[in-house]
């Protein structure tokens, strides 16, 4: 029996169907070849930047008409500078080893098989994510990189931005030899087909929600096919009773006010009840540049001008100018604070007694555990793979920032003259 397919999941199946024809011929291309692709895609992203920026303004005019909440249109501004970012990961990207082919591990069985197991592409890779159109170039170059499509829905907040983008993308790897479906955009099928790209089975290889804690909700419990979850950024520092003071300040700080409107920013800061004149200092710094502070009834006898925290902000990540703060009396209550809240992102200690880095890194369990840094830090870019396409929070398969290997898979390859089984 035929099952008749609506028309977005049909126009789904045809979309699917085409990256994964384009994916068989960037399977077979060489890393010079793949390396020149990404090449001409930072000249062609460069070249065009004028017509981004444009398409850009029009989104965030758009955004602004509607209310749009100022962390989101951070998210969704496109400027020079981030632009050059962009042009800048290509170029890291094609520097990279290429991780297809690699062998994993390999032996020579007693039988004289020989047998080895090697990285391979996912192959086609679905992207969900939201006024983020930095990640439409981003997963776009991993995806050339590590032998993968990308099917890409950026959402209706970047969908002038993203429909530009993508189609410099398209031109610059058809000017390259590649065809152009090896990328592919579907926000001009609305939330309709985000659905079909979610439920479609044969379609994409595997999914991957980057946003809000509402849209990855969504995927991962509407999903019916695999999907890489990329977590919400409830992340805290814990500030010591043996932390150096400036250190303090200044790691609190970056964490929370560098980019306040990303996953890696910190939205709780935990302070030991003996680090009393540091938290003030923290605190008073934090204030000092505009952050509202939600505190507990002690840090409420710390600070003024703050506002009482309650239950929901310790679970709260504000993507804003705001920050949770709690006083604790050691270590091990530091710890089953982060436990019941944290998401799993990223977690700093700031501290100088090795004892209590030890025991942080141990105990807490999260994608990304640092001592003595900010949580800015958790970057593909930074960690030198690149770019990224998410910072997974599950356990499976990738974990924290992914970058090319994490978008591969393995396979088996076993040589043998003849032998058969008895």
């Amino acid at each position: 029996m035929t099952v008749q397919l609506d028309s977005v999941t049909q126009q789904i199946a045809t979309i699917t169907k085409a990256a994964r024809t384009a994916q068989k011929t960037l399977g077979r291309a060489s890393r010079a070849e793949k390396d020149a692709a990404l090449a001409v895609m930072a000249e062609a992203i460069d070249a065009n930047r004028a017509a981004i920026l444009e398409a850009n303004a029009k989104d965030l005019q758009r955004g602004q008409e509607n209310n749009t909440a100022d962390a989101l249109l951070d998210r969704l501004q496109l400027t020079d500078e981030r632009i050059d970012g962009l042009v800048s990961a290509l170029g890291e990207l094609a520097s990279l080893p290429d991780p297809i082919g690699n062998v994993l591990r390999g032996n020579n069985l007693p039988n004289g098989i020989r047998m080895q197991q090697i990285r391979v592409p996912l192959g086609v890779v679905g992207a969900i994510y939201e006024a983020r159109p930095n990640v439409t170039v981003d997963i776009a170059g991993i995806g050339i990189k590590s032998g993968n499509a990308v099917i890409l829905r950026g959402g209706s907040a970047a969908e002038t931005t993203n429909g530009v983008t993508i189609s410099v993308l398209r031109d610059a790897l058809e000017a390259n030899g590649l065809p152009a479906d090896l990328i592919q955009g579907i926000d001009e099928l609305g939330r309709d087909g985000a659905n079909a790209l979610m439920t479609y089975r044969g379609g994409v290889d595997v999914l991957i929600p980057r946003g809000g804690p509402g849209l990855i909700r969504t995927v991962v419990e509407q999903a019916a096919v695999p999907v890489i979850e990329t977590g919400a950024g409830v992340g805290h520092v814990f500030v010591d009773a043996s932390a150096d003071p400036q250190k303090a300040v200044d790691v609190v700080f970056n964490s929370k006010t560098h980019r306040p409107s990303v996953c890696n920013a910190a939205e709780t800061v935990l302070i030991h009840k003996d680090a009393k004149e540091t938290g003030v200092n923290v605190l008073n710094t934090l204030q000092s540049s505009g952050v509202l502070l939600h505190v507990d009834p002690t840090a409420a006898t710390w600070v003024t001008d703050a506002v009482a925290a309650t239950e929901e902000d310790w679970a709260t990540e504000y993507l804003d100018m705001e920050m949770s703060v709690k006083i604790v009396d050691d270590i091990a209550e530091a710890i089953e604070h982060v436990e019941m809240y944290s998401t799993g992102h990223t977690e700093v200690i700031l501290t100088e007694n090795l004892s209590n880095a030890e025991r942080y890194i141990a105990e807490v369990d999260a994608a990304v555990v640092m001592i003595n840094a900010s949580s800015r830090f958790t970057d593909g870019g930074q960690f030198g793979l690149g770019a990224e396409i998410g910072i997974s929070t599950q356990k499976l398969h990738a974990r924290g920032p992914m970058g090319l290997e994490e978008l591969t898979s393995t396979k088996w390859i076993l040589r043998g003259d003849g032998q058969i089984r008895h």
